[in-house]
């Protein structure tokens, strides 16, 4: 059945000695989508198959969370037993809630210790710890220090000091040759990662998040419509008009070749930017993201969790799998090697860990006090909100409204929601 839905990359496992095939079992792990993220999974992966005999096929899925979501929501309605372990984004453990298992009952109370708190809550459904955080994020200003530097500028504390420091630099670049530098990426396209960016630039304007922690729509007022029309501003000025349909890998493409001033991404894309084969090696600074004139800096909240499916035929194997990688020996690999943000808290202070990212810990409160999207207040309607609000987002960027007409109509449009799935 797998075959019919996704693709499946198979893993060379190794058996130890000891173990005999009648012992092995097979499980099924699905876990980022490409580049650094499903290497990183991967070699995580087959250490454990070392450890333990029992072999893992690695699953492919969408790149985008939004078509990724959609996926698990087929296979995991079928009460298939396709796919054992899951890899699923921090606003899906209310959704997908009812499928898991509570991991707690097979790896005990003390599963999460030390891991964000904040993180664990989330994960935690009527008492049940239906997922292991695995990385966190929060959203960060990528910038060529170089750059800056040659021009004269500092680092934008806000939003319109970036829009001017871009425009400046950019059209420098284009004066002087370089016709392909552009001076902001982002997520422009209409998906889950433009809400989270949408969210970033309406809280930094003191323009609230969308819908309260009590459930209150907020999201109709002038500091949000404000955020939205600078974002538009940008199309085809700073930013160019393909990042309508840019997602976090393509802005990092023009970023990592060396064609963008700023960036907005994820801290993963740190490693990337610093490899050997990366145009930009050395010329990088990382930063919070800026904010407007009424707000504070507001990183989105991100980051991906692993859970056990309820179907799976190996559970209890399948959460010892869980565990291992989200384990503080893994969480360190995978944060030296690639940036990716440990959900424990005890690595923020750990030598080698801010010797191979500083800014992990120059941006520590960042990554804790992110500003999370309002899954928990909307509940099982929280796709569609997301929906409603990138898809507003999508059309202001695109001039097809401007910014308080787009919020007028998404209060209109999330009131109908509440009414009917609240």
């Amino acid at each position: 059945m797998l075959n019919r839905l996704i693709p499946a990359i198979a893993l060379a496992s190794a058996a130890m000695a000891t173990t005999s095939h009648a012992q092995a079992a097979d499980l099924t792990i699905s876990c980022g989508a490409v580049g650094a993220e499903l290497t990183l999974c991967q070699e995580g992966v087959r250490a454990w198959e070392e450890a333990t005999g029992h072999s893992v096929d690695v699953v492919s899925t969408p790149n985008s969370s939004t078509e990724r979501l959609s996926l698990y929501q087929q296979i995991l309605s079928a009460n298939s037993s396709d796919i054992d372990v899951m890899q699923i984004d921090v606003v899906w453990p209310g959704l997908l809630a009812n499928h898991l298992l509570d991991l707690r009952e097979v790896l005990g109370d003390n599963a999460a210790d030390g891991h964000f708190e904040a993180i664990v809550t989330n994960n935690t459904i009527d008492e049940r710890l239906v997922a292991m955080p695995w990385f966190t994020d929060a959203g960060v200003l990528y910038y060529r220090a170089d750059l800056l530097e040659e021009h004269g500028f500092d680092v934008p504390e806000t939003w319109q000091q970036l829009t001017e420091i871009a425009r400046e630099i950019q059209q420098a670049e284009h004066a002087a040759g370089n016709e392909r530098m552009r001076g902001f990426v982002f997520q422009g396209r209409a998906y889950e990662g433009l809400t989270v960016n949408a969210l970033e630039w309406v809280a930094s304007h003191g323009g609230g998040s969308l819908v309260e922690s009590d459930g209150e729509i907020s999201i109709n007022n002038p500091q949000a419509a404000e955020a939205l029309d600078l974002a538009a501003s940008w199309i085809g000025d700073i930013a160019p008009n393909g990042v309508l349909n840019y997602t976090e890998e393509e802005a990092r493409g023009v970023f990592q070749g060396g064609n963008a001033v700023f960036m907005r991404n994820w801290p993963y894309a740190w490693a990337l930017a610093q490899s050997d084969d990366s145009d930009v090696r050395g010329k990088v600074g990382v930063t919070q993201l800026p904010h407007g004139d009424q707000g504070h800096s507001a990183g989105g909240l991100g980051g991906w969790n692993l859970a056990v499916s309820r179907y799976s035929d190996n559970p209890e194997l399948a959460a010892e799998l869980v565990a291992f990688l989200t384990g503080e020996e893994e969480q360190k690999r995978r944060a030296i090697e690639a940036s990716y943000n440990p959900t424990l808290d005890a690595l923020y202070q750990d030598d080698e860990v801010l010797a191979a990212v500083p800014f992990f810990g120059e941006l520590y409160d960042t990554f804790v006090n992110a500003v999370a999207r309002p899954s928990a207040p909307t509940g099982d309607a929280y796709g569609r909100v997301s929906n409603a609000f990138f898809s507003a987002t999508h059309d202001v960027l695109s001039g097809n409204r401007d910014g308080a007409t787009a919020v007028a109509d998404l209060e209109r449009e999330l009131s109908r929601l509440k009414r009917r799935n609240w």
